[in-house]
């Protein structure tokens, strides 16, 4: 098959030409501009645009099909070309649908955690030499891609994102996956963008739930409130089966997992990421993995890249950087690291830049989230308030909404990385928080810092 990507540069756009370029395809692509890692993983197998831009002469009916990135406008001269030429467009999701009609898709949904859910299934799975297709949200230690996809695997594991299909399907990205098996594990409203309405993004889960193949099965958290409500309103023939925060214990700076065997030393933390384990631990089951077999391999799991990632360490100190930054991930990611180290000061950083985070009605969301911390800090730059055409945010509508008057707010990237290397990293515990890089900070200096 000829398959053309437009937008081939974004993350998982493409992880999934490398999927099909190792699945045997000839793939093409095209994007106005590529970052690292993308850029280097794409060169190394010849599938790098020799330019960048995009040429409708690349378009012509001797492609099978073209799947369209979320990158791309809905005028991109490549996508009108492939509409004036009446040949088949996919959105990312859509795709991934049509290779796997034929196979058991295990779908993993929930506005918190599914990166690290799905993370862990795989690492299970990998642990026992069970081979599935998947797709997952971050790079994951042991594999090369974060997709792939085969004929002759019986199960396919996706990460299942409700974020849009593509610029001309609006739909979610999850109800297109259409599951035999499905996790959902919390509903914390994002994306305001396109969800305006908390109302409105929890119908996107109900969608997700009425949309388990009849005869499925629903995993689902039974600790938060509005997932229960959703699964349990739903009228469609499925299982539903819930889980809850396992036993555990914080013991000199170790997470004890009680297990039926006894407490097991494992590598993740915090209350979240011990809920994560128990919704991983029912679908591996529900994959054909025994109990004892999950727990060996788990044991081993040390987290998905840019969750609760450990990036520096010295006697007294370490440092941490993760991908929260909704009310959600950052409230239980300060508590789960201030939990694991209760007695060191915990300096918590987070870097503000999505179009949610800037919006004074969704600001209120974050209420008490750095509460856990010692030292809280909230980093953005008012230029990306005005790139994204939004009204300006004052440091006295962040503490308000937050309720911290100690709140430390940074405005400027070089004094916020002046601020973070001049604080005493004796006895303490430097969190970074953001989907973004902290304005450029230099994170190899940060390291040095903390392990002198």
């Amino acid at each position: 098959m000829r398959v053309h990507f437009i937008a081939i540069g974004g993350s998982a756009m493409h992880n999934l030409a490398l999927a099909l370029e190792h699945k045997g395809y000839q793939i093409t692509g095209s994007d106005d501009i590529i970052f690292e890692p993308s850029k280097s993983r794409l060169e190394a197998k010849g599938l790098l645009p020799q330019e960048f831009g995009w040429f409708p002469e690349k378009i012509d009916t001797t492609l099978d099909a073209v799947i369209l990135g979320m990158h791309a406008k809905e005028d991109n001269p490549e996508l009108l070309k492939a509409q004036e030429l009446g040949i088949t467009i996919y959105s990312y999701p859509e795709f991934l649908y049509e290779q796997s009609k034929h196979k058991t898709r295990v779908v993993i949904g929930g506005s918190h955690g599914k990166t690290t859910i799905t993370s862990m299934i795989l690492h299970v799975l990998n642990y026992h030499d069970r081979p599935v297709d998947f797709m997952v949200g971050a790079q994951l230690e042991g594999f090369d891609r974060m997709v792939h996809l085969t004929e002759e695997n019986d199960f396919i594991v996706l990460e299942g994102d409700e974020y849009l299909s593509s610029p001309i399907d609006r739909r979610p990205k999850f109800h297109l996956y259409q599951p035999n098996i499905a996790l959902l594990s919390g509903i914390a409203w994002d994306h305001i963008n396109v969800f305006p309405t908390f109302e409105n993004y929890v119908e996107q889960f109900q969608i997700f739930v009425d949309g388990i193949v009849k005869g499925g099965s629903i995993t689902y958290n039974s600790e938060d409130a509005t997932v229960e409500k959703v699964v349990e309103a739903s009228e469609n023939a499925i299982r539903k089966l819930s889980y809850h925060t396992p036993e555990y214990a914080v013991v000199n700076g170790e997470t004890l997992l009680e297990t039926p065997e006894g407490p097991m030393p494992i590598e993740v933390f915090g209350k979240h990421n011990l809920s994560n384990l128990a919704g991983a631990k029912w679908i591996c089951q529900n994959m054909g993995i025994d109990e004892d077999d999950f727990y060996e391999a788990i044991a081993t799991f040390k987290g998905a890249s840019k969750r609760l990632e450990k990036i520096a360490e010295g006697k007294s100190s370490v440092a941490y950087k993760d991908f929260a930054h909704s009310p959600s991930k950052v409230a239980a990611t300060t508590k789960a690291v201030k939990e694991q180290y209760p007695n060191r000061k915990l300096i918590a950083c987070l870097e503000l830049h999505t179009y949610s985070s800037f919006n004074p009605e969704f600001l209120k969301e974050y209420k008490r989230a750095l509460d856990a911390a010692d030292i809280a800090v909230v980093f953005y730059l008012p230029e990306s308030v005005a790139i994204k055409k939004l009204d300006a945010v004052s440091s006295e509508q962040i503490k308000t909404a937050f309720e911290r008057n100690d709140l430390e707010i940074q405005t400027n990237a070089s004094e916020f990385s002046d601020y973070v290397k001049s604080q005493s990293f004796d006895n303490s515990v430097l969190l970074l928080m953001s989907s973004g890089n902290y304005g450029g900070l230099d994170l190899a200096e940060v390291k040095a810092l903390i392990e002198s």
